[in-house]
This record gives C-alpha cells, sequence and structure tokens, in this order.
C-alpha cells in the first residue's frame, strides 16, 4: 500500500466552487475534455460520444437538483471533480504507489506508467472522481492541469486549472487554501465554504461555497427612484444593466 507524505507541505492547491452563481453551462467538463485530450493525463477516452450511452473519461462533471419548494426553489448546478484530498484512501489502498500525493503542493495524481487498473482507488473514492479508462487499462484523474499551473512558457493569468479560466460566470476559483491570507482562502472565510461530506474525514482541499437563500438574493424592484426622474429614463436604465 501506499502512504501519503510524511512531511507534507503547507501549500494546498485547490478549487474554491460557487455553487450560487454557476449555471450549469458545462463548459468546465468541456474545457477540461479539450485541454487534457493534448495534456498531462491525454488522451481521454470517448466510447459512443454521439449514440444514447454516452461514456468515456470526464475529469469533471456537473449535476444539476432542484432544491426547495415554491418561491424558496431553485436550481443547484453542482460540478464535481477530484478534491485533493489531505487524507485520501484512494492514495493508501493503492498497491503500487502509481497513485500518490505530492508533497509540494497536496495534488493527488495517478502515476500512468505503474498503474495496473486494479481500480481499488476509485472504490476507495466516495466522490467518485476516478476515471478508469478502458483503452488504456489505467486510472485517470483531475491532475488540476499541473502541466498549465506551472508552465512559465504562458502569461501567469493563464496558469490556473482549464475549468477555472473558461467558467464564463467565474464560479470557480483556483489558488491556495494552505495560506490563509490568500484569495481562495479569504472567500472561503467570507463566504462560509464546506467541505464535501467532510464527516467521512477525507478532509477535502477543494471547497464549495452554498448557495445564498432567496432572501439575501432578492433584489429591490426596477422601478424609476427620484434621481432616475431627474437625469431620464436611459440613466436608469444604463445603471440598472450594469449591476
Amino acid at each position: 500500500m501506499t502512504d501519503l507524505p510524511k512531511t507534507p507541505g503547507s501549500k494546498k492547491l485547490g478549487l474554491v466552487i460557487d455553487l450560487d452563481i454557476c449555471v450549469g453551462c458545462h463548459a468546465c467538463a468541456v474545457n477540461c475534455k479539450e485541454w487534457n485530450d493534448g495534456g498531462h493525463m491525454a488522451p481521454l477516452t470517448d466510447l459512443d460520444p454521439y449514440g444514447k450511452d454516452v461514456s468515456g473519461v470526464w475529469f469533471n462533471r456537473v449535476h444539476s437538483f432542484e432544491a426547495g419548494d415554491h418561491e424558496c426553489g431553485r436550481t443547484v448546478h453542482f460540478p464535481r471533480s477530484c478534491l485533493h484530498c489531505e487524507a485520501p484512501d484512494c492514495v493508501t489502498v493503492c498497491p503500487t504507489g502509481a497513485s500518490y500525493k505530492r508533497e509540494e503542493d497536496g495534488i493527488v495524481l495517478v502515476n500512468a506508467e505503474t498503474c495496473i487498473g486494479c481500480k481499488l482507488c476509485s472504490w476507495a473514492c466516495p466522490y467518485g472522481a476516478r476515471e478508469f479508462d478502458e483503452i488504456d487499462g489505467v486510472m485517470k484523474k483531475c491532475t488540476l492541469c499541473i502541466d498549465r499551473i506551472y508552465n512559465e512558457t504562458m502569461d501567469e493569468v493563464d496558469r490556473v486549472p482549464a475549468c477555472v479560466s473558461t467558467c464564463p460566470v467565474s464560479a470557480r476559483h483556483f489558488g491556495d487554501l494552505g495560506d490563509p491570507e490568500s484569495k481562495v482562502s479569504k472567500l472561503v472565510a467570507a463566504r462560509g465554504g464546506m467541505d464535501l461530506m467532510p464527516e467521512l474525514g477525507y478532509r477535502p482541499v477543494n471547497k464549495y461555497l452554498p448557495p445564498r437563500s432567496a432572501r439575501e438574493q432578492k433584489a429591490p424592484p426596477l422601478r424609476p427612484s427620484e434621481e432616475v426622474a431627474a437625469k431620464g429614463f436611459l440613466a436608469w436604465l444604463d445603471r440598472m444593466l450594469s449591476r
């Protein structure tokens, strides 16, 4: 079996996902697939991609749920990928050391050269984040786009996971969750970021920002004020569209 790092560093790279503004467009899943078809874990196999039983290797999947009733009801889109846990059983059950957690940044990876495709890691992962590639016969998973985030030939603004770079509403954030002063850590603190199934004790690095209540989201009625009456309808319209 595989040991976790005995002296893990303080750096914990991961994602923060805002469930309040995710629109379920699947851009994160598609761009992840696109990047990793030619990146670190390429190629990602598609099996019958245009048929009735669509299957294949996807590191990101987006699930949609209906929550609440009537005025309090809403659709919540829930992106799911590897959470790069601090205490991942998917690593410790690996008989060959193919599944491992990096000391320097906490990213959980799979070495395809030593993976024997036994699937023990997928059985151990309670989040369903492991993807077995039937063509290559090995396990694959989210790498946080390690071939992007450390690529110094790219502009610094682009050194983020593909899913983060493509999100049209900025619902996904990337950074060092081991640094309490980082932007992602402050965002988690401000919004009450949560672990997925914390009772299991895997201590996921990735965090979810919960949807805000209907009361928190309720906006004032869109009607012209005294200021609008003085400045005209177009000024009021411009202010409303700029909110």
